[in-house]
């Protein structure tokens, strides 16, 4: 234990001033008492253990370094998945970002009406804007699509039955579980039918005096393919309306607008849903729709003012930077300049000027290391498909 070094030993390396102007000397001190810490455990653990000063410096200096600077930061998607979750998905249009620098910098109409010089609602900013684009009566937002789903079932089926296909049961990023999300929200799960097959007759015997919702999930990137059944929306639209409940669908993707390209499976847009005659529609606005992150309800105008009044709303509602993107991000749709929009421009672009694009970064990159001691590194451009992602 003697030999391990002291804290004043430490602090006296060269490198620990810029650290200490960085996050201060405090927690210097605190991350340091980690690393001896961490050896002390373990020379309890095996007292013949073997340690270097030097190393143990080594592992300070980085784990110093790892909190001095901040973590999210710029990188560059070379994944060939547009819709990245991990690094943050959509891009956002100049327009959103300069809406979001401004209201962020600036009093705003968040909560207020100039036209009637009282108290608005921060929804009122993007619901014309929602229903213009969507054919919908009516449109609300929170702050993500689970977010959306779990306020639509604890609103409209809390203590009663939602039908669900079991081929729609999916999980997706962050382990979201539509089972899990509907226990959640104290709605009871009625699976039908098959993971491959369900049919209109499925969900036909499984309404009963109990029963509040049908309910249909987009399966984001997950599919089955060969021998698959499922029930057009018209299908289901009619049977809940003949019985009197409601038909929801967890659009997830959230595309306003078809791109001119279309990747494999093509997507439907939320007007389509809207016009198959889907009550509510849920969608996120940071994927297909290329804004930021957001959870998106439009559909009835009956059904929407059922979610005002819910006392979860709150709790969910979006931040003033968001829904600033958000309104700017819709506002280009409706002018037509979706190709401002980053995510639909690069779902867009052809094959030849994605490969343009790349070689130019191939020989940037080369450069750059060139200097470094990866110049022998081999780089390539090579063709390959993939998923658009989200």
């Amino acid at each position: 234990m003697r030999n391990i070094p002291s804290m004043d030993r430490l602090l006296s390396m060269p490198w620990i001033g810029k650290y200490e102007t960085e996050i201060g000397r405090d927690s210097v001190k605190s991350i340091i008492s980690g690393v001896l810490d961490d050896q002390r455990e373990k020379i309890f653990k095996d007292p013949d253990v073997a340690f270097d000063t030097e190393k143990i410096a080594a592992e300070a200096e980085k784990r110093l370094k790892a909190r001095a600077y901040k973590s999210l930061r710029p990188v560059v998607n070379a994944t060939g998945v547009v819709l990245h979750t991990n690094l943050g998905r959509s891009l956002l249009a100049q327009e959103a970002i300069e809406a979001v620098v401004s209201t962020a910098e600036n009093y705003s109409t968040l909560e207020y009406s100039p036209e009637t010089g009282s108290r608005g609602h921060r929804n009122d900013h993007v619901e014309w804007l929602l229903c213009r684009l969507t054919g919908a009566e009516a449109a609300i937002v929170v702050n993500n699509n689970a977010a959306a789903v779990i306020l639509c079932l604890g609103a409209l089926a809390k203590e009663k039955t939602t039908v669900i296909s079991r081929g729609e049961l999916v999980e997706i990023g962050g382990s979201f579980r539509i089972p899990e999300i509907m226990a959640l929200s104290g709605s009871k799960m009625v699976e039908v039918g098959t993971t491959n097959m369900t049919h209109l007759s499925d969900f036909e015997s499984a309404i009963s005096e109990d029963t509040a919702m049908i309910l249909k999930v987009h399966p984001s990137n997950f599919s089955i393919e060969g021998f698959t059944s499922s029930v057009p929306r018209e299908e289901l639209a009619k049977l809940a309306h003949d019985n009197n409940i409601i038909f929801m669908e967890d659009l997830g993707s959230g595309m306003l607008a078809e791109p001119h390209i279309t990747y494999g499976k093509a997507e439907p847009t939320v007007r389509s849903c809207i016009e198959a005659g889907v009550d509510l529609v849920t969608f996120s606005g940071d994927k297909l729709l290329g804004g930021p992150q957001i959870g998106a309800i439009a559909g009835s105008a009956r059904l929407v003012d059922k979610l005002r009044k819910y006392p979860l709303l709150r709790a969910l509602r979006v931040d003033k930077m968001t829904l600033a993107a958000f309104e700017a991000t819709l506002r280009l749709y409706l002018s037509g300049k979706t190709e401002s929009i980053p995510t639909f421009r690069m779902i867009n672009r052809d094959a030849e000027d994605m490969k343009k694009q790349a070689l130019r970064f191939k020989r940037k990159l080369s450069r750059l290391l060139g200097r470094t001691r990866l110049r022998s590194v081999f780089l390539d451009v090579v063709s390959v498909n993939d998923t658009v992602g989200g």
